[in-house]
């Protein structure tokens, strides 16, 4: 399911949006939704993969079938995807690239004004626990931010 994400990125990159994707599965595995970013075709600062795909899952399942789902997502939540994958009662939460393997590829590239702060972090400070499992070495989730970031 994390290539998969991976794949989704780079149908963002593809649509002219930033290279990042999530897809939602149920607890059998079985991919419910999909996401891409459109922080740029939608003009939204706020439509993250993430984001976009929490406020689709909220729409469409209860907060109790969404504490047995995991999102997977080709880079780790940034600190507002984070809060929203809170929010929102997803179960646990699998990426590829981390936060700050990303920062190194994006340095001071105004399109990715990142916090560095790890999803973890963000998820202990609430009162419910999200399983978190990552950063997964795959060569396709940094191949698809290549040449994309100024740094």
């Amino acid at each position: 399911m994390l290539t998969r994400a991976v794949t989704v990125a780079g149908q963002s990159r593809e649509h002219g949006n930033h290279p990042f994707g999530a897809v939602l599965a149920d607890s059998a595995g079985r991919e419910r939704l999909s996401a891409e970013n459109t922080v740029v075709t939608g003009s939204d600062a706020t439509g993250h993969a993430e984001t976009n795909l929490v406020r689709l899952a909220s729409a469409a399942y209860s907060v109790d079938e969404l504490a047995g789902m995991t999102l997977y997502t080709s880079t780790e939540p940034c600190a507002m995807c984070s809060g929203a994958i809170y929010w929102s009662g997803i179960g646990a939460v699998v990426y590829a690239l981390s936060e700050e393997e990303l920062y190194a590829m994006t340095g001071a590239d105004a399109n990715n004004p990142t916090l560095v702060m790890p999803c973890r972090t963000v998820f202990a400070a609430g009162r419910r626990p999200i399983s978190v499992a990552g950063p997964f070495d795959l060569a396709s989730a940094r191949e698809v931010h290549a040449g994309f970031w100024k740094p």
